[in-house]
């Protein structure tokens, strides 16, 4: 652990502790010079003869293949955006150039607004429908409610991987079966799920897979699968000299921001170094597990109470302390969270019982046990 802390320059004094990886990530350094090589060797764009616009294309021809490895996919079918929602509102007007007034979405209360809103925004504009799909009590996807609203004018499934609010995971391959069964499409809001588990878009069965990489310690930059012959059916909306070869490259409008896409081969190379995302999400179970057993008495947790079935993402109030000023204390103490009301899940939110805010913590691989240990003793404080 120490000589993973050492890589980030944000980690090295001690001094404070981040526990607000579900707002984004720190990033390794080694990702920044990444970043700061390819603006000096590297700032021109591809299709010219000379040496600066051919190492552009390596950048290129590299972070698909990166990005194709850390997803399991092929690297044709690879898509590069702004982050998850600009690639969410893009795709998604895309893949429903054909439909009809009066086919339907549905959309999970487990979702982030950023998955949500293009569909919602997408109905307004063509006469569509757009259903909730509903929780369980502990904050699961309600799969027989999922099965309950699908017949033959659904379009598409959206749901997201995992919970930006509260860390529960959602069994894609599941929906993805489900979908499929009355020939609808999985859309994955993967931003959360990417960052803390192994992804494999194959045996997932998803149609559509968007992340983002300041999730997972990488620059602000969008990564999404879309299945091959899906890709091949859309007609894009782009300029029409631009490439269209792999099919991927249809879908990215405009010159791509190859600095940043340079800095994601360096994200993906410092996760793989450090042992690869299962072991990753091996040590991220292990802290969630001493911060689920640290946890002091009149402290709540929404949702699952343990680690079965989420990521290190947790929902929590501390009883008679207001969440806006704990997340004020301990701050003053060297801990940063954040307290919100819905944190985007605006679905969710109708589900969860305090009045106001909650405090999201959210653990990723470069905390440390000690980390955990002072923050529920800081919360015992409180």
């Amino acid at each position: 652990m120490e000589a993973v802390r050492a890589r980030y320059s944000a980690l090295r004094d001690g001094d404070f502790v981040y526990l607000d990886a579900p707002g984004g990530s720190q990033v390794p350094d080694e990702v920044g010079d990444a970043i700061a090589r390819a603006l000096r060797e590297a700032s021109a764009n591809i299709g010219a003869t000379y040496p600066s616009s051919h190492r552009v294309e390596a950048i290129l021809a590299q972070a698909r293949e990166d990005g194709a490895r850390f997803l399991n996919c092929s690297s044709d079918d690879v898509i590069f955006g702004q982050n998850m929602t600009v690639l969410d509102f893009a795709l998604s007007r895309t893949a429903a150039r054909d439909w009809n007034e009066g086919d339907k979405i549905l959309v999970s209360r487990l979702d982030h607004d950023g998955g949500v809103s293009p569909w919602v925004e997408l109905a307004a504009d063509k006469g569509f429908e757009v259903e909730w799909i509903d929780v369980t009590e502990d904050l699961r996807l309600d799969y027989d409610d999922l099965e309950r609203r699908l017949d033959e004018r659904v379009r598409v499934v959206a749901c997201v991987g995992s919970s930006n609010a509260v860390g529960t995971v959602v069994d894609v391959a599941r929906v993805s079966e489900l979908a499929h069964s009355v020939g609808a499409l999985c859309w994955v809001d993967a931003v959360q799920y990417a960052a803390h588990v192994p992804t494999d878009v194959q045996a997932l069965g998803c149609d559509v897979f968007i992340c983002s990489a300041y999730k997972f310690c990488g620059p602000h930059l969008g990564l999404a699968y879309g299945r091959h012959e899906l890709l091949e059916s859309w007609r894009p909306y782009k300029a029409r000299p631009a490439a269209s070869d792999p099919v991927g490259r249809r879908f990215e409008p405009g010159t791509a921001p190859y600095e940043l896409l340079a800095g994601f081969s360096a994200t993906i190379g410092y996760l793989e170094s450090i042992g690869g995302m299962g072991a990753i999400a091996a040590y991220e179970r292990w802290l969630g597990e001493r911060f689920l057993d640290g946890l002091p008495d009149g402290a709540t947790v929404y949702g699952l109470q343990t680690m079965d079935g989420r990521v290190p993402t947790f929902l929590i109030n501390v009883e008679g302390v207001p969440a806006a000023e704990a997340v004020q204390k301990l701050g003053d103490r060297g801990y940063g969270v954040w307290a919100h009301g819905n944190w985007y899940s605006l679905g969710l939110r109708e589900k969860l019982p305090y009045p106001d805010d909650a405090i999201r913590v959210g653990l990723i691989h470069y905390n440390t046990a000690d980390e955990i240990d002072g923050f529920c003793a800081e919360l015992a404080r409180l």
